[in-house]
Formats: structure tokens, sequence, C-alpha cells
């Protein structure tokens, strides 16, 4: 029964009726009943009269029950009662009424089937919107819920967790088979000097494999299965159908021989001809449009699957990878696998290709294709030993690129650092040396792949050369005929694309193995266990038998030396660090700020607020407590103000106010606070530790430990941890440490007293309102020249403040009267910029002119020549098919015979040669190009100035380093080939077939307009949702790269969840343009491959117009050449719009290697070799702004320093005291006035010139990957003894020798596997190497303790005696010693 519930008619207001829109129909209510049954009901209404006549007839048998039984059958269902003319009616009725439900089901077919994937209904809407205009992301259509990340991710991960279990168990069976045996071995051969190297050998071998392998493409395949079997089937039609035309080709050949055929079956081939092509083209682009689909899904499982595992891996799978590592397993090899993905199936479609052909020339040639069976056979071992030399080149290849991005992102960490000691030019050479031997080794690739590549272009004309001679050779009487040569040479041409295409698609395979071993090994690494977990002994111990009972609510204070344990014990509450054995047990949730804060690049607000839920009471009383306000007042949108990547536009105790805000704003139950005072000055945090976290703090009922160098606050802690050397030496409260006269009392004797005179002078009282700051000042001057008279110490004591915030604060009020719209500043990250229109010649231009002009043109011309040996082989075949009319009925002379196979065979090879060449031309100015290219991005981005890394997210650039130099290295020559090889095999196709039907010349001209008016129409969208494509990917590698800097403040939050869905966003916002581009790719190549079946038809069509006219070879010369054209023309297209996509990656490298750079590094105005011979520093009103939008944060300073002069530098957090030594530096330019060093006006010097002559320990220690030695002296310039002697100077020496490895020790990435104080300690080790005149101290023994702080005075004031010593400091015992 048909329910018409569904299907009600349209409201009045809405449609009027049916056929008032663009396709008129009739409502499915009425097509599926009244259509129905108005012909049956017209039947019935005739019956009466028919039954009437059938009554009046006389029976011509007797009425026995069978007769009416058999009569009523007949009336019900063959009514032969009712006469013609009624049933001419109801057929006439029946099919009218069937012509609207059968233009239902079409249109429903047509739509799913076509239009859904081929046309896309609403593309056309988007390609018009792209023709007319630069298309944006606003315009992108929302995704499927089936093709969001989440739903993707959810199953694959689901499949992962079953296949990782299984891969551990196979692990776990072999690494116990391996045991045994082992043990089995050394039992038996005890003392054998010999074995023992064997085992080492195997242990090497052994090691890596030492992870669950062999589950990854398992896992996709499980994932994807449905898709998989559904393309697989596509590809099965396609490839069946693919041999039809040869047969349909050889028909051809025939009518035209035979003259007596009628025209119409010509016609009839032709037009089958047609429709083959067409479903061919329909099945293709289904077949298509799946694949690539599939492997944008495969691509974005394996990134959701990566960044999933980089929030939960252990310390130790993760210190196996660096974050260049990781960055390159999301762009580089699931890039691999999308790629992969789109050509899986050819592993079976090539070998089935090939079998089907082979079976078919067996029928036109008989056993003489064995020959060329043979031929492919010895190509097999050929193939394979390429595939392992490939494997291994690949291997290192990724090895280098790791390691190139690496140094990279050590590079964009630690800019600052490597602008201040002019040391830029180093970590070029360490980068350039590395793409020196990553560059070799792609040459290497590269001419492998020419090898590969000349052997399979010669495949085709050897295997085809092989079966025609043994033909005409085996039998006088084979004379190859037109019919049997071009049918054989269309099946050659199929069988040419497997040959050709299997090189590429080892290489693919390769690089996919490659990749697979890289994710598995990642992905199947140990997850961080919050559980105490047992582990070996071979990790170092940092804590030994620590034990501890904190009650709920106390305020514990953990001091020691630096290296003691402290951030380690913080780390191990964490579940950071491996428990070797006991357990810890937490109570509640748990906020913690590190030592060194991470920001986001977000809003200050959003920094705070961090996924909680605004509660404005709560968050204002925060931002009070924290000492926020007045930063609130200094920056231009309050706290809607964009923080730069890693805080870049905040100070360090900003940063860390900032940090600390947001632990007290989460309201956790126990707080882990890895001493955020270092970072802030005396005033500031003796403010913080009143308001938050003492006694009477914000957080007075919750549970803290707070680690801390500052001993002033020891006496208002609960208890107290003293650690030394990773043990706990003694617990107790401040009075009870003090009277057991231990180590702690004695400590508290040394620098107690200091440390608290210096607190009681220089910080205000508790009931002091820090609102009020220029009275807060006021009082600290007060208080000090109060101190200064009753100081013991000798000299005068004047310190130099910067407080020009109060002066911003001033014109604060003004501001505010001003639109409040208009905060300049307040997005200091803009959108990355995006070139819109099409893709300027000057690019193609730049990139030929990087490879070489010789290279392009020798190449081209190569590839040219190459084509026409092409086509001289196939009209020279057309020409040998003429001899079997020629010599019909008498011997084949032997030497015609002989020629015509030595000329095919010459033409042949000349062919494999000449690609040879054009191929190795093309590897080496690709090389050539890739060299430039990068040496310029790198050269321009390491002079570009600061301003530029505190406004672009690390994630662009390393974009560029990463995703874009891998598009130039690898995608770009491999379209620009393919790209010179389509456009030449068009020209060649169009060529032949107007020589053989000149006619065709008129059919070619409005094709030719069509054409280019379709890609005219369709190239402006693509190229810009490629652009889109990599404008939203950046965001995808600058959220990763924020996420494993701040997994411990992730982790410890327990926001992963969050952070989780936070990149699926962000892969969701690239996927949006991703999908629309391959649609886009599909309605072209649709089109465009009805222009190439056209080309068939016409061909075809002529040929039996002109068949009376043409020889039956040129006929079949022409028609296998149109055959070829529909494949080489959406070849064409594809290549042109690759190249014209990839191609952006050099427009983007383009864009960074041409941004503004900071002042020369070195200028003709050199200083003399000795400068600063004196230290003498003047500062002649000096003025200076970060951006020329924002206002000045230095207002006039004009002071003299004269030689070894001891300079204190203090002021409230904020104020410009780091500015003022980014000035001396020149990292920010002054907007008026100068500075003079010896009287050289520093801004007419080169900044190598003027940076190398002087030294900075900043704020941040940062460290590079490498060793200790290079972290020191990456120049080379200074001796061992030298280094040792500062080492010992900087006490690390005895740190440093109880290494295994001394200076040669490898420094994790950004120095995770020191302290922060030994990060410091290693930066003054680096000033004392350099011995400059002018020494600035930036908050340099913030991070240390007390005792090290001393240590580190006493060797400022001997080794630096003789130097100019600018100091920044919040201890006052720092910069005592200080002339003014």
């Amino acid at each position: 029964m048909i329910n018409c519930k569904h299907y009600q008619w349209p409201e009045d207001h809405n449609n009027a009726s049916y056929l008032q829109r663009p396709d008129p129909d009739l409502p499915i209510c009425v097509e599926r009943t009244v259509l129905v049954w108005l012909p049956l009901a017209f039947l019935w209404l005739c019956a009466p009269w028919g039954f009437t006549t059938l009554c009046k007839k006389p029976a011509k048998a007797p009425l026995s029950k069978l007769y009416i039984c058999k009569q009523v059958t007949r009336l019900v269902f063959v009514p032969r009662s009712v006469d013609s003319g009624s049933l001419f009616m109801f057929w006439l009725l029946q099919v009218l009424c069937a012509v609207f439900q059968f233009q239902t089901l079409l249109r429903d077919a047509l739509n799913k089937v076509l239009t859904a994937a081929l046309t896309a209904p609403h593309l056309p809407v988007m390609l018009i919107k792209g023709f007319k205009r630069p298309l944006v992301q606003e315009d992108m259509w929302d995704l499927n819920e089936k093709d969001s990340t989440q739903t993707i991710c959810r199953e694959f991960e689901d499949i992962m967790a079953k296949e990782l279990k299984k891969a551990h168990s196979r692990l776990q069976k072999k690494q116990n088979k391996r045991k045994t045996k082992n043990d089995h071995q050394s039992g038996l051969a005890k003392g054998v000097s010999q074995d023992v190297l064997v085992m080492k050998k195997k242990k090497k071998k052994d090691s890596e494999s030492d992870y669950p392998n062999s589950w990854l493409v398992p896992t996709i395949a499980k994932t994807f299965k449905g898709v998989l079997l559904e393309t697989a089937l596509y590809k099965l039609i396609q490839d069946i159908l693919a041999f039809a035309s040869p047969q349909f080709l050889k028909l051809m050949i025939s009518f035209t021989q035979d003259k007596t055929s009628h025209a119409w079956t010509g016609y009839l081939y032709a037009v089958l001809l047609l429709v083959v092509a067409f479903l061919q083209s329909v099945i293709l682009q289904q077949y298509y449009n799946r694949c690539l689909i599939l492997g944008i899904k495969v691509r974005v499982a394996l990134m959701a699957a990566v960044y999933k595992k980089a929030l939960v891996v252990s310390n130790d799978s993760r210190k196996e990878s660096t974050a260049g590592e990781i960055v390159n397993l999301i762009s580089a090899d699931a890039q691999r696998f999308n790629k992969v993905t789109n050509v899986l199936h050819l592993l079976w479609s090539y070998p089935l290709q090939i079998a089907l052909a082979i079976a078919f020339l067996w029928i036109e040639l008989g056993p003489s294709v064995l020959a060329g069976l043979l031929v492919m056979v010895l190509m097999v071992p050929i193939n394979g030993w390429l595939a392992t030399k490939s494997r291994g080149f690949q291997v290192e290849n990724m090895k280098f690129k790791d390691t190139r991005m690496k140094i990279v992102n050590d590079i964009l960490n630690g800019i600052k650092v490597l602008k201040y000691y002019a040391w830029e030019s180093s970590f070029e050479a360490q980068v350039q040396e590395i793409r020196e031997k990553e560059l070799k080794v792609m040459r290497k690739f590269a001419y492998l792949s020419s090898v590969s590549t000349f052997i399979f272009s010669c495949a085709p004309a050897i295997v085809s050369l092989a079966t025609f001679a043994v033909f005409v050779s085996v039998s006088p009487d084979n004379i190859l005929d037109a019919e049997k040569a071009f049918t054989s040479i269309s099946l050659f041409n199929i069988l040419r694309l497997p040959l050709t295409m299997l090189p590429e698609l080892i290489s693919i395979m390769v690089q996919t193995t490659v990749s697979k071993k890289r994710l598995e090994k990642f992905l199947s690494g140990d997850d961080l266990d919050t559980m105490s977990v047992t582990r070996d002994d071979s990790h170092m111990i940092i804590l030994f038998s620590v034990s501890l009972d904190i009650k709920p609510g106390r305020l514990v204070a953990v001091v020691g030396a630096v290296g003691s344990g402290k951030t380690s014990l913080i780390s191990a509450l964490l579940g950071e660090l491996h428990s070797l054995r006991g357990r810890i047990n937490i109570k509640g949730s748990v906020a913690y700020v590190p030592q060194q804060a991470w920001i986001q690049n977000t809003t200050l607000k959003d920094n705070i607020l961090f996924g909680s839920n605004l509660d404005e009471e709560h968050y204002l009383s925060v931002v009070d407590a924290c000492a926020l306000g007045p930063d609130l007042d200094l920056l231009p949108g309050r706290d809607q103000t964009e923080i730069g990547v890693k805080g870049i536009n905040l100070s360090g105790g900003q940063k860390q106010r900032v940090s600390l805000a947001r632990a007290v704003y989460s309201s956790a139950d126990v707080y882990l606070l890895d001493d955020p005072l270092s970072a802030v000055d005396s005033h500031v945090g003796k403010h913080l530790f009143e308001r938050v976290i003492g006694p009477k703090g914000l957080l007075k009922d919750k549970t803290r430990i707070l680690v801390t160098h500052g001993i002033s606050f020891l006496p208002y802690v609960d208890e107290i941890i003293v650690l030394v050397n990773g043990v706990v030496s003694e617990v107790g409260s401040y009075d009870g440490l003090r009277a057991s006269k231990g180590a702690f009392s004695e400590f508290l004797e040394t620098y107690g007293k200091d440390e608290s005179n210096n607190a009681d002078g220089l910080e205000p009282q508790a009931d002091d309102s820090l609102e009020d700051i220029v009275s807060s000042t006021l009082k600290r001057e007060n208080s000090l020249r109060h101190s200064q008279r009753h100081s013991k110490r000798n000299g005068r004591l004047l310190f130099l403040f910067l407080v020009f915030s109060v002066r911003v604060r001033k014109n604060s009020s003004v501001r505010s009267k001003k639109d409040s719209g208009d905060k300049k500043g307040q997005r200091l990250i803009e959108k990355e910029a995006m070139e819109t229109g099409r893709v300027k010649f000057s690019v193609y231009l730049q990139y030929m002119r990087s490879m070489g002009w010789c290279f392009v043109t020798w190449s081209f011309l190569f590839y040219f020549i190459q084509n026409v040996a092409i086509i001289g082989q196939n009209l020279w075949l057309s020409d040998w098919t003429d001899d079997s009319v020629e010599y019909f009925n008498t011997t084949y002379p032997a030497h015609i015979r002989d020629m015509r196979i030595g000329v095919f065979g010459a033409l042949g090879l000349a062919q494999g040669f000449l690609v040879f060449f054009g191929t190795i031309l093309i590897a080496d100015g690709s090389i050539s190009a890739s060299r430039t290219l990068h040496t310029n991005l790198l050269s321009n981005i390491l002079k570009a100035p600061m301003v530029f890394f505190d406004t672009t997210p690390s994630g662009r650039i390393v974009n560029r380093f990463a995703k874009d130099i891998f598009t130039v290295d690898e995608m770009i020559p491999m379209s620009f080939r393919s790209w010179i090889f389509s456009i030449l095999g068009v020209l060649g196709t169009l060529f032949v077939i107007c020589l053989a039907t000149p006619i065709f010349i008129a059919v070619v001209v409005p094709m030719a307009v069509v054409y280019y008016f379709v890609q005219r129409f369709y190239v402006p969208t693509s190229r810009q949702l490629r652009r889109l494509d990599s404008v939203s990917r950046s965001p995808i590698y600058s959220h990763f790269g924020e996420t494993i800097s701040g997994l411990s403040v992730i982790r410890a939050y327990g926001h992963q969840q969050r952070f989780l869905k936070q990149n699926e966003d962000t892969i969701d916002q690239n996927l949006k343009s991703v999908y629309p581009w391959f649609v886009s790719n599909r309605w072209l190549a649709m089109r465009l491959e009805c222009l190439g079946n056209l080309v068939v038809f016409f061909a075809a069509l002529f040929a039996v117009i002109s068949r009376d006219s043409l020889n039956s070879g040129l006929v079949g010369l022409s028609i296998s050449y149109a055959l070829s054209m529909t494949q080489i023309l959406n070849w064409l297209v594809r290549m042109t719009s690759e190249l014209e996509t990839n191609i952006v990656a050099v427009e983007r490298v383009r864009e960074y290697a041409e941004i503004k750079n900071e002042a020369p590094w070195i200028t003709s105005n050199r200083p003399p070799d000795d400068w600063p011979t004196a230290g003498n520093i003047r500062f002649d009103n000096y003025k200076v702004r970060y951006r020329p939008e924002l206002e000045l944060i230095l207002h006039g300073i004009t002071c003299d320093i004269a030689s070894t002069e001891k300079i204190g530098i203090v002021g409230r957090t904020g104020a410009g005291k780091s500015s003022l030594t980014n000035c001396l530096f020149r990292i920010i330019e002054a907007s008026e006035g100068r500075i003079l060093i010896d009287g050289i006006d520093i801004s007419t010097l080169g900044l190598h010139d003027l940076r190398s002559r002087l030294t900075i320990i900043p704020q941040d220690p940062v460290l590079f990957s490498g060793t200790l030695r290079m972290n020191l002296d990456p120049f080379e310039k200074s001796s061992d003894e030298e280094i040792w002697t500062v080492l010992e100077l900087a006490h690390l020496k005895d740190y440093v020798r109880g290494l295994p490895t001394g200076l040669q020790h490898e420094v994790s990435e950004g120095g995770e596997n020191l302290s922060v104080g030994q990060r410091q300690l290693l930066c003054l080790a680096r000033a004392l190497l350099r011995k400059s005149r002018i020494l600035i101290l930036d908050e340099a023994t913030a991070a240390v303790d007390l005792e090290t702080d001393d240590l580190i005075q006493n060797t400022l004031r001997t080794e630096f005696s003789h130097c100019t010593v600018l100091t920044i400091a919040h201890r006052l015992s720092t910069i005592l010693d200080s002339s003014r």
C-alpha cells in the first residue's frame, strides 16, 4: 500500500504549481497512484463490452469446470475480450503515464550518480563565485558529519586500539622467543669472543624492530573497507571497458578494408566507440572521486592520531621524537599515505591490465606475444633492485629532513638569542650543511628514477618490437596488416600506462613504507602512565626515596640548590616522571604553574580562563590579586589584546603572572607552583605572595606546594622541604629547621640576613596599595635612600628606575576618550596573507630561473624529440602495414622485413634514451631550484627583524620549511615533467589525426575554444581553493607546536579533550577547502573527458566518411591515437591544475624570501677590531616603540655610563627594562635619538659588528639541540681548555665532568634535559667565553638559588671587573655591587 503522507501537495503560498519550476513534474503521490491506476481503469471500463461480445459467440467447448477456470483466468490476466482499439488506447495511456514515472526515476538516478559525485549540485554556484571574485574561507560549504574529523577518527581509533593490541602481543611473543634463543646461545658460547660480536650485530638489528609493527595498514584497511571495496568495483569495471575500445577499433579497420560493408555499420561502430568511452569516463571519475576522498580521510585520521598520541606520550617516547620530527609526521608522512590510497588499487589493477592485454594480444598475434612477455619478466629483477635502492635513499632522506626541521624549530624558538649573539650565520651553515646532504640523496634518488624511467619508457617499444619481430620472423606467411598492428598498438598503449607508472608506483610504495615505520614507531610508543609503573634501572635517577605526606590546605615550600630536583619533584607529582617504586596519591584537581610560563596565542582573557566558563566577579578578583590591573591599562585592548606566540609581547614577569592567574582562576584543590615568583620583581613578588599564595591569599584554603628561592617567604609557610641531590635532607617548619642547626640553618645564617634586610628595604608593607604605582614607587625610593644611609657597604648606591609605565598610564585616560573600537595593536597576529587571482607568470619564471635556463631548454628539447620519435615510430608502423597489401599472396622479402624491424626498434630505443637525458636534466634543474629557493628562504628568515617573529606564528614559518619545501623538492619536478609529457602528447595526437583526416581541423578549432573557456572558468576556483588549503593548514602546525610546548600544563589541568576538539576544528577548517577542490577537479575532468570522447567520435566518423580515400593503416593510426586522447587530455588538465596549485608553494616561499630585512649584518662602516675598548655608553634623548602603530615604550632616555661602571636597572614589570637592552642590540630600532658606544653611533654599524661585541645573559635561558660545546661555542673559535675554564667559573665543571660524554653531552630540544638553573649557568658560561667589554644581565639569576646566585655574583665581580655591566634584577642583593 502506498502512503501519501510523505508526498504532500505544495502549499499555495510556496509553490502554486509543480509546473512553475525549473524541473516540472507531478507529485510523487500522483505518479504512484493515479498514473498507475488510470490505464487499468480504462481497461476495466472497456471490459463489459468485450465480455458481451464474448458471450454472443457460440461456445466451442463444453462448459466444464476446467474451461470456466481457464476463461476467468484469461479475463483477469489476459484481457483478450478487449478489442484491438481498446488495447491500443490502453498501451498508449500506459506509456504516457510511465513517462512521468520514468522521468522522476531518471532524475533521481542522475542526481545521485552523476550530479552528486561528478558535477556536484552546488559546485557551479561556487565556480561562478570563484570566477567572479577570489574565494574566501567563508564561501566554503559546511562539512557533512560523516566527513568531519571527529567521525573519521572515532572509527579509526577504535580499530587502531584493537590492531595495536594484537601487534603488542606479536612483539611480546617475538621478544620472548628471541630471549630464549639468546639465553641458549650465550650458554653455548661462553667465553667465545667471536660470538659476542655476532650478538652485538644482532642486537643492533633487533633494536630496529623493538616496537609493534605491521598494524597500521590493516587498521586503515578495516576502517575504510567499504570505500575500498566500492572503488575496487569501479576500477574493475573501468579496466574491462578499456579493452572494449581496441575491439571496436579492430571492427572499424575491418570495415574500412571491406568496401562492400554498408555505411551504417561504420556509423554504428563510431557511436559505440563514443558510448563506451563515455561510460568509461563516468566510471573512472566515480573511482577518482572516491579514491581522493578516501585519501584525505586517511590523512586526517593519521594527523589526528599523531596529535592525540602527542598529548599522552610518555617522556621517554617523546625524547625519541623532536617537535620537528612530529611536524614531519603530520606534514610529509600523513601526506604520503594520502597519496598512496589514491593509487592503492593500481597494485592489482596494473597486473590485471597487463594480463588482459597479453590475452588479447595472444588472440591477435598468437604465441609471438610470449617474446614480449619474456621482456617484461626480465624487467622484474631490475625493478626489485631499483626499489631496494630507492628505499634506502628515502630512509636517508627522511632522516636529513627530520634533522633539518629540528634545527629550524630550534632557530625559531631561540631566534632572539641568535640575534643577541650574532650566531645566525653559524646556524644557517648548520642547516645548509644538512640541506646539502639531503639534496645529495635527492639527486641519487632522482638519477635512480631516471634509470627507472628509461627502462619503462623503452618497455612498451621493446615489448612491441620483440612481439612484432618474432611474429614476422617465425613464418613468411605472417605479414603485419593494419587490423593486427593497430589493434595490437591500442593494446600496447593500454599496456604502456601500467609499465610506465610502475616505477612511480614503486617509488610511492617505498616512500610510504618508510613513513609507515615512522608512524608505527611513534603511535605505538608508551603512553604517560599516571599510576606508579615499575621500570628498569636504565633511567637516570633524579629523585631518591622521597616520602612526603602533605595535608590538605597547607602551604609547603620546596627549597634547594640548582639541580637538586625541585622541578623534578613537581614533575613527579604531575606523573611526568617514571616511578621506579612507590606511589603518589593526590586528592582532588590540580593546577600547575611551570617555572617558564606557557602562554597561548590567544587573548589575555582566554589565557586566564583556559577553557573555563567566565565568572566576572571571580575573574576580576583574580586579575587584581595577580597584579595584572596596571598591565591591562598598558595593553591596547586590555584583556582582549591578542598575545603573540609564546607570549612574545609580554615581559617575563607578565607572562608568569598570567600563568599564575590561570591557575588561581581554575579553582583547583592542589596547586603546584614551580618558582612563579622568580620572574617578578620583589615588590610584585610580595604582593603575589600576600594576595594569592600566602596564608591570607586567595588560595589560603588550598593545598599549595611552592618551589622558591625567596627566603623572605619561608617564615610564612606551614612546612619546608629541603632537597639536596634528589634527596629530602630536611622537612619541618621554618622555626624548627632553624633550631635544628642543620645545613638549612647555616644557609639561612649566611643568606637570610641580607635577603630579609633587602626585602624590608625594597618592598612596601602589606597594607600598602598597589593601585597607586606612583606613590608606591616613591615609597620604595624613600626606603632605598634610608637603607643607603644604614648600609655597611662603601660607595654611593643609586638605582636607575624605569617608570615609563606611569607616563603611559597618564595618557591612558586620554586614549579612553577616543572611540573604543579603535585599539591599535589589539590584534597582534594578522591573518595569513594570501595571494589572489592567477599565479603570476613571474612565479613560473622564478622557478625556471632557479632551475637554470640551460636545464629547462635542453630537457624540453629532448622531450620534444622523443615525442617526434613516438610519432615517427607509429607512422613507420602504419607504412609497414601497407606491405600486407603490396606483398599479398607473395613471399615477404627478408631484407624489407629486417629494415622494418630495425627502424621500428631504433626509434623505440631512441625514445628511451631521450626520456632518460630529459629526466636527468630536469632532476638536476629541480635540485638546483630546491637549493636556491631554500637558501633564499632561510637566509631571509634569519635576516628578518624581531617584529616579524613577534607577529608571525611559528607554524606559518614551519609550514614554509616543511610542506612548501617538500612540494618544491618532490611534487613540482614530477608535475613539471608530466605536464611537458602531456602537452606534447596532446599536440602529437592532434597532429596525427589531422594528418590522417585533414577535415578534423574543422572540429579541433571549436573544441580548442571550448577547452580554453572551460579552463578559464575552472582554474580561478581551483587555484584559490588550493591557496585556502595552504593557508588553513598553517594553524594546524601552529596549534600542534603550541600544544607540544605546553604538554605538561595541558596534562596537569586535564584539558586534553578540549585541545583534541580544537585540533579537530582546525583540521575541519582545512577540509572545508580540500573537499571542494577534489569535487571541482572531477567537475572539470568529466567535461574535458567528454571533449576527448568527441575527438574519438569525430575521428571515427570522418574515417567512415572518408573510407574510400583512406588506407586502413592511416585509419588505424588516427583512431588508435584518438583513443588515447581522452586519457592524455585528462592528464594534461590534471597536470596543468596540479602544476599551478603546486607552484603556489614557490609563491609562498618567495613571499617569506622577500620580507623586509633588518639592517645589514655588516656595512662599509666597520668598527676597529678591539672596539669597544673602554665600554662608555651614552643614551641621547632615546625614544623607541615596538611597532610604528604603537605608542612609545621608552620616552627620551638621556644618560651617560662610564667605562667599567656597574649599573643596576630596576623597575616594575613591564616598565621597559628588557626593552632598554633590546635597544642596545638594535633588536628594536630608535624612533628618535641615538646610542653612542665609545663615541660611535651604533645605528651606523652593521648588526653583526655591533652584536658580536656585546654580551647578554637573557631573561629566558635558551639552549639549542646539539652538544654542550656547540651551545657554548657554535663557531668553534675557543679551545677545550678555555671552555673548561668558563664552565668552572660558571660552577658547572663538576656537573659536566660527571656526564658520560662531557662536552659532547647532547642537549635535548630546548634544553629540557637540564634544569632551568643549569640552563642559566650555561648562558653565563657563554658570556664568559665571549670576553666582551660590555655585559648586560637580564634577570640572569632569577632562576637560581641564593647560594648559586652569590657564587655567580662573585664570578661577575672578578671576571667582569674591567667591563661595563648593566644589570636588570628583582633581587636587591644582585645589584648591591652596582656603581649606580
